[in-house]
């Protein structure tokens, strides 16, 4: 007996099935690209639970005649292409043939289709790879895709789903990217019953970005439109100086493809290096045009990364492109290098200088170097530092530490001799070792960070009401975060209310923020969220994550600082229970002792 077999096609079905069909916003995907490449002007979209329980989308396509429906659950059946040399002038999403089959051997799947010729449409239904059965239905023309129950016959590919949120959250990100590519059709997506979003036809591509992710963002775009000889790239980008906490609002298409390219996110984000401080990523909703024989989408079994016959020259244009935009915006030619159209080399983000441009509208909470914020300006003089080193004020909101009650002793503040204050980041001390550097930044973080973390955790967070509440417009995606999470943001100082489909107020915010901080926080603090860098379902974990977030945005330092100031900070910093680092690992000061220096200066 033969040791080799071919295997059933239900079997092979079900093995291409786990590399197509990742997650429901994978099923979701396959479905979305067949309705556009049948030439749908029409959408809509349902799902429950994250997509395990159903899945449904509508379209009105040119539909399909029974032979073709049934021939389309077989692998590797498509009309999209009929031989390899087709792949080099690929103008449709799908091309494989896999997706129908695969998403039918793992779920139950139910398909009805009319093209315009025929009277009556297609039923069929197909549970987890077995035909139940194939029979006439009334339906206007075009098809509907129900997927219910998936991964029923694979049961042990349920457990490496997520919650119901991480995959509804996928779906719904999957649905506007598609929006995003075809302004021209509308698109419905509805999730357990509740409309999500629903985008009629738009003109623009702007009027698109404001239906799906809002007005406020749609505002702080401009467009970008370049070409070089079978290169091209249009679209939105933002301003110099309005940048997101996460990537999530970066996104790129090629030929009209929703793709996830190295090539051109690093690029982007090259661009921005002297419009956007460090961690900050731009705005940016680009499509980049090219022949197709230029770059190859089937490199990933679900469509998602592409790769570039020449990934230098389309780095390179891109860079350029945009350089040129935000110089016509006002950055300062002299602060950006411009590859020459066949720089190949190889660009890093560690190579780029950090010069904020002359003219950038700077954000408080992502500036690096200390600056006065714009609610300060017109304040009077600070006070005095009081010479008890138990207070201190760094920022607008005083600071106190106070040791726990379990501490036997009070903290031992060494005994340092202020001499400068150094590009007025670090402090130097001298110390009977040597020398100390404190860096002002990591220090204060810290003293903030033991101070929010002790309030959340007693619940005891003081607000202020604003009296102007502060209007703030999201995504679908972040909006249903924060209805989640509405509740847990209250007891920690920040009062909202819904005003409007994705529309909230900030009406109340902690006492040590500022008002006109309360949005780009808030912004930051939902993109936290979407990564999972603020857990869930363990509040202790949530609440100190979110002390940390929160002392990174609460650190206001005035370009000088008194001797008396620098030394109650150390005294406050040593107060705490971790003085050496920041919350984010970085020291708070480094010591040069006497054997260092003698050996800097070959003694």
């Amino acid at each position: 007996m033969p040791k080799v077999r071919i295997l059933p096609d239900r079997v092979a079905n079900q093995i291409a099935a786990g590399e197509v069909i990742e997650r429901p916003a994978a099923v979701v995907k396959e479905l979305v690209e067949n309705a556009l490449d049948a030439g749908a002007t029409r959408i809509e979209v349902e799902f429950r639970h994250g997509g395990r329980s159903l899945m449904r989308v509508e379209d009105n396509g040119a539909g399909m005649s029974r032979d073709d429906a049934l021939l389309a659950l077989e692998r590797h059946a498509t009309s999209k292409i009929a031989e390899a040399a087709d792949l080099d002038r690929l103008a449709s999403y799908g091309f494989r043939g896999e997706a129908l089959p695969s998403i039918a051997s793992v779920s139950r799947f139910e398909l009805q289709t009319r093209e315009a010729t025929s009277d009556v449409g297609t039923e069929i239904l197909v549970n987890g790879g077995k035909f139940v059965h194939v029979r006439d239905c009334g339906r206007p023309v075009g098809t509907r895709i129900e997927v219910t129950h998936l991964f029923n016959s694979v049961p042990a590919r349920r457990k490496f789903l997520k919650t119901d949120q991480t995959e509804a959250a996928h779906i719904v990100q999957c649905v506007r990217l598609y929006a995003l590519a075809c302004p021209a059709a509308s698109f419905t997506l509805i999730e357990d019953g509740r409309v999500v979003f629903r985008s009629p036809e738009c003109v623009t591509l702007a009027e698109r970005i404001a239906e799906i992710f809002g007005r406020q963002t749609a505002e702080s775009l401009v467009a970008l439109e370049a070409t070089e000889p079978g290169l091209r790239l249009s679209g939105l980008i933002g301003r110099p100086g309005v940048g997101r906490a996460t990537r999530h609002e970066m996104i790129v298409f090629v030929n009209a493809r929703p793709v996830d390219s190295r090539t051109l996110n690093y690029a982007l984000i090259e661009s921005y290096h002297e419009s956007l401080p460090k961690g900050r990523y731009p705005l940016a909703f680009v499509f980049f045009e090219c022949d197709p024989a230029a770059v190859d989408v089937n490199v990933h079994p679900a469509k998602r990364e592409v790769r570039f016959r020449s990934e230098p020259q389309v780095r390179s244009f891109v860079i350029r492109a945009v350089l040129q935009r935000l110089r016509e915006l006002g950055v300062p030619a002299a602060a950006v290098a411009v590859p020459a159209p066949n720089d190949e080399r190889r660009m890093s983000n560690a190579g780029w200088p950090g010069a904020q441009p002359q003219d950038r509208a700077v954000s408080p909470f992502a500036a690096v170097s200390p600056i006065v914020p714009p609610g300060q300006v017109q304040s009077a003089p600070s006070r005095p530092a009081p010479s008890a080193p138990a207070t201190l004020s760094p920022t607008h909101s005083s600071l106190v530490i106070r040791h726990s009650p379990a501490s036997a002793s009070a903290p031992q503040v060494p005994a340092w001799r202020f001499l400068s204050l150094a590009h007025s980041a670090y402090a130097v001390f001298e110390t009977a070792a040597g020398l100390v550097l404190l860096d002002r930044r990591a220090a204060h973080e810290r003293v903030w960070f033991e101070r929010l973390r002790e309030q959340f955790r007693s619940g005891a967070v003081p607000s202020q009401r604003l009296l102007l509440p502060v209007a703030l417009e999201l995504d679908p995606i972040a909006a249903a975060l924060l209805l989640d999470r509405r509740e847990f943001l209250g007891a920690h100082g920040l009062e909202i209310a819904e005003f409007g489909r994705n529309f909230f107020r900030i009406e109340a915010v902690p006492t040590w923020m500022e008002p006109a901080d309360a949005e780009p926080f808030l912004r930051d603090l939902l993109g936290a969220f979407r990564d999972g860098r603020i857990p869930d379902k363990d509040s202790d974990l949530a609440r100190e994550a979110l002390a940390r977030l929160a002392a990174a945005k609460a650190v206001r330092l005035p370009e000088r600082a008194a001797e008396a100031e620098l030394q109650a900070l150390v005294a406050q910093l040593f107060a705490t229970r971790t003085p050496l680092t920041s919350p984010a690992g970085r020291p708070t000061y480094i010591e040069l002792n006497h054997g260092e220096l003698a050996r800097r200066f070959n003694k």
